[in-house]
């Protein structure tokens, strides 16, 4: 087996390159807004100029840290985020003029209280459903109010313009990024799962999107020539994963590996640090807010209910990915995603015929026997 192209290393430094590059940006006066979420519109805020970044939380190191202030049965996403905070180790954090949080679950709704002791926050009122035209109007007001935030708080303006321009920007990551993990529908697939996630997860903390695009797409020009060469990645019998459920990335890494070591290959990323935040684009014929409170308002996250796209979007990566299993990953208490996990697995059992597993862990090590006991069982089966 060969190596693939070292841009892949490039992508997986891409958080590392991050934290020098936002302090550069910084001592150049560019504003920065911290995020924590796919329904955060960053276009609104490339608009105002600023830098959106992703912040730190997916790690346990910090999560000692957080449980002095916040309970332990508490989710480690939630645990992991206020400790990297408090602790000043998230350069991301520290450099940000403005955190963006939104209303997805109880947990961080409170955790943000805290944060606003330690920076200036913003937080948008998601709603809890799809089903309702006035959760449309709500979701648009959001936008506008946040668009007023921005302004506010970073002292400048905000155009409908500028907001187009950063649509078409973002809907061409999109694109690139779909063309990327579309590959994956190869069989054998020309990468390995923890590959792809490398450059999934390293977009979030890529600053120069316009840079990162041109680099996907030579990533993805060099993936192709190294397959059509005849270099073959993965055993073609590999059983092809799809995970689905909590964000991948961090330390949750220990599931893809696990996978792959016992011989199956991640074609596939639900989560919403996967496929889920990057498959629709946003209209760019609308009006700016109603084409952008349409398209967050459809992520098919736990948080809303009924979750109806979350199951449109499996059924159509089942298919498209030639997936021979699921694998359901659930943070320890976040209760939305374990709640759905009924849902889930029904649907995928019971309609698409598929072999499905749930995964309950957090961001310790562990679990790694369990894990591995429970998930060579499964590749086994298959």
């Amino acid at each position: 087996m060969k190596d693939l192209p070292k841009m892949f290393d490039e992508f997986s430094e891409a958080r590392k390159n991050g934290f020098i590059k936002v302090k550069d940006l910084k001592e150049q006066g560019k504003k920065v807004v911290g995020t924590f979420c796919a329904f955060t519109p960053l276009e609104i805020m490339m608009a105002a100029d600023a830098i959106p970044v992703s912040l730190c939380g997916m790690s346990q190191e910090p999560v000692a840290d957080a449980e002095k202030d916040l309970p332990r049965n508490l989710c480690p996403l939630i645990k992991s985020s206020y400790g990297f905070a408090i602790t000043e180790k998230c350069p991301y954090f520290y450099f940000s003029d403005i955190i963006v949080g939104e209303t997805t679950c109880d947990g961080k709704k409170k955790m943000y209280e805290y944060l606003s002791k330690i920076k200036p926050m913003h937080i948008m009122q998601l709603p809890q459903t799809v089903d309702h035209k006035r959760s449309l109007e709500l979701w648009r007001g959001e936008m506008v109010a946040l668009k007023e935030a921005l302004e506010d708080k970073l002292n400048t303006t905000i155009t409908e313009d500028s907001i187009k321009e950063s649509i078409k920007l973002k809907n061409e990551e999109r694109k690139v990024l779909r063309e990327f993990y579309g590959l994956q529908k190869l069989c054998p697939p020309p990468m390995t799962g923890l590959e792809m996630l490398k450059v999934l997860y390293g977009t979030d903390f890529n600053l120069d999107k316009h840079k990162q695009n041109q680099d996907i797409k030579n990533l993805i020009n060099e993936i192709k020539a190294k397959y059509n060469s005849g270099e073959k990645k993965v055993p073609k019998n590999a059983p092809r994963i799809l995970i689905t459920g909590c964000p991948m990335g961090g330390a949750t890494e220990k599931i893809i590996k696990i996978l792959e070591e016992s011989g199956a290959v991640v074609v596939c990323f639900e989560n919403c640090s996967g496929i889920k935040s990057k498959y629709s684009l946003v209209d760019e014929n609308k009006d700016v807010y109603d084409a952008l409170a349409e398209r967050y308002l459809n992520i098919g996250c736990s948080c809303i209910s009924p979750n109806d796209n979350r199951i449109d979007l499996l059924s159509k990566l089942i298919d498209e990915y030639k997936v021979d299993g699921v694998v359901d990953m659930i943070l320890q208490a976040c209760h939305t995603y374990n709640v759905e996990t009924k849902r889930i697995k029904d649907f995928v059992t019971k309609e698409k015929n598929v072999p499905y597993m749930s995964l309950e862990t957090d961001y310790s090590q562990s679990d790694i026997g369990q894990l591995k006991t429970r998930i060579s069982a499964f590749i086994e089966m298959l």
